[in-house]
């Protein structure tokens, strides 16, 4: 059994994801297991996974589901103390495996690591906010108004997913900042504050380009979790605050394009939930 599965969803991704895959197989660490998971591409994916002649787990799902259910695919078909995510967009360091696991072992007493990352976007490389700030230990409520970790830079125990459960696949996205605030409800994360990996975005198929208003995946995700996890005080009283914030902001937007029955159900959610 590998210490380290990595865990590697594409879909439609034939330009980008041959470099992802060679990103791994070169990790100066080699005591892990690559799976690929092919959504059920249509573009040249195949061959380009084919040219590599093995050396990693591939999956081929027989219809496109989403990013959730590719993840989770991997998950299951996998088994180690470690899981690890890439996005096929994405592109490791030579040596970040390495030195995530060191910091790991470092610091037993967190079960989710994470490093800094480059952005990439339209090929110019950019700096990001001051509300992309990285944090360490009790974040729930820094990660309530966006996500703070990218999923290409996590590395996380298997039990903490046997714990907190597995990405939703409700969610065609915002599916991490999901998964992120059920486990940090009640686990400190560890930051390795290097850049240890390369992070693409302004591409046409990029989720966050493809779905408008990313709120409303952030809002169904905070309602599920106020229903469902237990928080402490302090944390639920932020989320509810959050999600008002949220749902207000939606609300302007639906009421000035005359989206009545949207405008009807994030009303009732103020008022029911909020």
């Amino acid at each position: 059994m590998p210490l380290i599965c990595v865990i590697l969803p594409t879909y439609n991704r034939s330009q980008s994801v041959g470099l992802a895959v060679e990103s791994v197989l070169s990790q100066s660490f080699s005591d892990f297991e690559l799976c690929v998971v092919d959504d059920a591409s249509v573009d040249a994916t195949k061959e380009v996974l084919d040219s590599f002649e093995g050396g990693f787990k591939s999956i081929q799902l027989p219809e496109n589901g989403g990013v959730s259910k590719a993840r989770n695919s991997g998950i299951n078909a996998t088994d180690s103390e470690w899981v690890a995510f890439l996005d096929s967009d994405d592109i490791w360091h030579k040596e970040k495996l390495e030195k995530q696991i060191s910091a790991a072992f470092e610091r037993p007493d967190h079960f989710l690591h994470f490093t800094d990352e480059i952005w990439i976007r339209n090929g110019l490389r950019i700096n990001p906010k001051r509300r992309h700030q990285k944090l360490e230990g009790w974040i729930f409520q820094p990660s309530l108004e966006l996500c703070m970790m990218a999923p290409s830079t996590v590395m996380l125990k298997r039990e903490l997913l046997e714990k907190c459960g597995l990405f939703d696949e409700n969610l065609q996205v915002c599916e991490d900042y999901d998964l992120w605030l059920r486990i940090t409800a009640h686990h400190q994360v560890a930051l390795l504050n290097e850049a240890l990996m390369t992070r693409h975005g302004g591409h046409a198929d990029q989720l966050s380009r493809k779905y408008w208003g990313m709120d409303r995946f952030r809002v169904q995700s905070l309602k599920k979790i106020l229903a469902n996890v237990s928080l402490h005080k302090e944390d639920e009283i932020a989320a509810r605050r959050v999600m008002r914030k949220k749902c207000k902001i939606l609300l302007k937007g639906f009421r000035r394009r005359n989206k009545l029955d949207e405008v009807r159900y994030y009303e009732s959610l103020l008022q029911n939930h909020c």
